[in-house]
């Protein structure tokens, strides 16, 4: 292996700037921009995992594939293989642009994706209360007929339409991970468990089966640092702290805090659900399981982060010791915890 190992785990930013710019070629152009600051970790001695969102990307296929259905009679594209989809054409975005990169630096590296799924529990309660939204508006009437028809569960979102929803179970186990520790040791940069990876369940039998669902992806890139023994948990997001009362006139950046700090600000909700919450929420999980550090920054100060100049780095405390203090119901939504 090459060096210390980091998993980086990059947002939808790093992919869609904003609403104007959400075309491939401006995708591809965003990731230039994202690969050319993992390059530079790369170039400074990182060993490299990357996991990535898809979540507007997903949105994009399943749009497309409903619309296909509407107007052509084309057959609808089940979310499981909408997640391999997005894995495998953002993968093909990130492997180009870090593979240009190296060459243009003189860097002697390989970059690999792995179509990653990740095991769920079929009896998890996330099932039964199914919280996400994906795809397009329909009309009540449409709803109810999918539902009726198709098994879908539906709900009316905020007033715009409703639209079908799914369940955000807990990752249990990733499936390739042998052969991501494999492509890692033999010094790849491997971009693994996208989105959260791909949701299935295993049978009475042990046989694998996709599921409608969404995995969190900070929750799974958590799950895969402490599987491989990251060094680094790096979560690269939109803004370039972690902060106290955030867009409030209050607003306080953190420089540093620990995972008994990170509680307290989680019980007092200085961090939104949907957003920061569940990137704090999936390093302290990660901390409490073996792990050093983690930071969290924008892509443009990474390098910065790295050196201590900016960013906010999270560290373990004297809590974990001996479990003498347990984890959340939300902290234990990340991974499996039977070690």
């Amino acid at each position: 292996m090459h060096g210390r190992l980091a998993v980086v785990a990059i947002g939808g930013n790093s992919l869609i700037q904003d609403k104007e710019h959400q075309t491939i070629p401006d995708q591809h152009a965003a990731a230039r921009e994202t690969c050319h600051h993992i390059a530079e970790m790369v170039a400074q001695g990182w060993n490299i995992a990357l996991t990535h969102g898809n979540g507007p990307q997903v949105g994009f296929i399943l749009r497309r594939s409903e619309i296909a259905a509407r107007v052509a009679g084309m057959h609808e594209v089940p979310l499981d293989v909408c997640g391999a989809d997005s894995q495998g054409a953002i993968g093909y975005a990130l492997q180009q642009n870090l593979t240009n990169d190296f060459q243009s630096r003189g860097i002697d590296r390989d970059v690999a994706t792995v179509i990653t799924q990740v095991v769920v529990d079929a009896s998890d309660v996330a099932f039964e209360r199914p919280t996400k939204p994906i795809g397009g508006f329909m009309s009540e009437e449409d709803a109810r007929r999918r539902s009726e028809q198709d098994g879908w569960m539906v709900a009316e979102d905020a007033g715009r339409g409703w639209r079908r929803v799914v369940a955000s179970p807990a990752p249990r186990e990733i499936v390739e991970l042998s052969v991501i520790r494999r492509m890692l040791d033999e010094g790849f940069v491997t971009i693994a468990v996208g989105g959260g990876g791909i949701p299935v369940i295993r049978d009475q039998h042990g046989l694998l089966h996709g599921v409608a669902a969404v995995i969190d992806k900070d929750y799974a890139s958590a799950l895969l640092a402490q599987s491989v023994g990251a060094d680094l948990f790096l979560i690269s997001t939109a803004v370039e702290h972690v902060y106290l009362d955030f867009n409030q006139p209050s607003q306080q950046p953190i420089d540093q805090m620990t995972v008994a700090e990170a509680r307290q600000y989680i019980a007092e909700g200085h961090f939104a659900r949907g957003s920061m919450l569940p990137k704090i929420e999936s390093i302290i999980w990660f901390l409490s399981h073996g792990g050093n550090e983690a930071l969290v920054t924008n892509p443009a100060n990474i390098g910065r982060a790295l050196r201590g100049e900016t960013g906010t780095r999270i560290v373990r405390d004297l809590s974990f010791a001996g479990a003498s203090q347990p984890l959340t119901g939300a902290e234990l939504k990340c991974g499996t915890f039977s070690g």
